[in-house]
């Protein structure tokens, strides 16, 4: 039986990168959608962009509040490397707020229709439709008929533990970061075009904290997977090793995210997850806008194509072409996070590692375009034996 009188023919439930992608793409391929979200969450991030996120992602510049030319990381020691970003490269950096809303209203002028609400629950009437149900801040239940539903609600996702198998067990780092104001005069090392990166266990013992600059504002944090850790009494500590104690502090905020692709990103009827919802989080490094940005698009190609099918079996395209493309990437970031951040020790050899100038360009390259660079395989055997090299403790940290 095919349904009628629908609502929308896709629901997206979450406006984060990831669900604002997918909207704003179904809505110019022609499809009508209503992009559900709660207002006033700002998700906790660092808020780093990727120059080929501007580019696939026709980001304006004007956007970015700050662009970033090099990474300094921060050993149990003390002991400072810096990594210099060559060849006219940069990391962008964007607050969440502004830049969620800017995706957000994209979407809306391409035709998608913003509702703001909480996502309650999904349903199926007689006919086959698929009901989303969501609560007003007036307490009001409404109903949306509609074909397919795209959960981009965050990590441990309410669309995901209710419709799709395993999306409960997805495994997560709880980061935490408050946004000061930059001060006037800020406290060395500070330094409004680098990104600094603490890998010490006191501030966090399977993670690391971080402080990025955003312009006339910063973000600094942690994060770590131990519970009973003190994720604000580590930012704290940082604040004063910083000389940040007394800088005003404009918000704070917390939340699960999650450090490894689902296994299965689809229901298998209607329903599809991207985004944090479906774990597309880089481990090691945390980075999420990217890869909720490009899991959106392939969700919104997936659901294109089951719309216009009517066959579920294309729902499952999304995750088989996203992890095509960066699987390997997140297998590599996977293990790299569990051999280098398990102890002090092997933290000390990690940073002493990103001295190498081979480890640098590479990582750059790697993360500006967003894919394994396969052009100088010298290189990485290079890097290769000075991994075990230093794992083995066979060169000085």
């Amino acid at each position: 039986m095919t349904p009628t009188g629908l609502d929308a023919d896709i629901v997206v439930v979450g406006g984060g990168p990831a669900g604002a992608t997918a909207a704003d793409d179904l809505a110019r391929a022609g499809r009508s959608v209503v992009l559900l979200d709660r207002a006033g969450r700002i998700k906790p991030c660092g808020g780093a962009i990727p120059p080929r996120l501007v580019r696939d992602f026709d980001i304006p510049a004007d956007l970015m509040v700050a662009r970033i030319s090099a990474a300094r990381m921060v050993a149990p020691s003390a002991r400072t490397v810096d990594m210099p970003i060559t060849d006219g490269g940069y990391v962008g950096m964007v607050d969440r707020d502004v830049f969620d809303e800017w995706l957000r209203d994209r979407a809306a002028s391409h035709g998608a229709e913003r509702r703001t609400g909480t996502f309650e629950r999904i349903l199926h009437d007689a006919d086959g439709a698929t009901v989303v149900e969501y609560s007003t801040k007036e307490g009001e239940t409404v109903r949306l008929r509609t074909r397919c539903v795209i959960g981009a609600d965050g990590a441990r996702s309410a669309v995901g533990r209710q419709s799709v198998p395993g999306a409960e067990r997805v495994p997560c780092v709880f980061a935490y970061h408050e946004i000061l104001r930059t001060p006037d005069n800020a406290p060395a090392p500070y330094d409004p075009q680098r990104c600094d990166v603490y890998y010490q266990g006191h501030l966090s013992p399977d993670f690391y904290a971080w402080i990025f600059p955003h312009g006339e504002t910063m973000s600094i944090g942690t994060g770590s997977a131990r519970k009973g850790f003190s994720l604000r009494g580590s930012v704290s500590a940082l604040r004063a090793a910083t000389g940040l104690e007394t800088a005003e502090t404009i918000r704070r905020e917390g939340a699960p995210i999650p450090l490894k692709p689902l296994r299965r990103w689809d229901n298998g009827r209607d329903v599809i997850l991207a985004g944090d919802a479906a774990g597309v989080v880089a481990p090691a490094s945390g980075e999420g806008i990217y890869y909720a940005m490009l899991c959106g698009r392939l969700v919104a190609e997936a659901a294109e194509e089951f719309c216009r099918s009517g066959n579920p079996q294309a729902l499952r395209n999304a995750r088989r072409r996203f992890m095509k493309a960066h699987g390997r990437v997140f297998w590599v970031l996977g293990m790299m996070q569990y051999f280098w951040y398990a102890s002090d020790r092997r933290r000390e050899r990690f940073v002493a590692i990103c001295q190498d100038k081979d480890v640098q360009r590479l990582t750059w390259q790697s993360y500006m375009n967003k894919e394994l660079v396969r052009r100088d395989p010298l290189a990485h055997v290079r890097i290769f034996f000075k991994d075990l090299a230093h794992l083995f403790g066979l060169v000085r940290a």
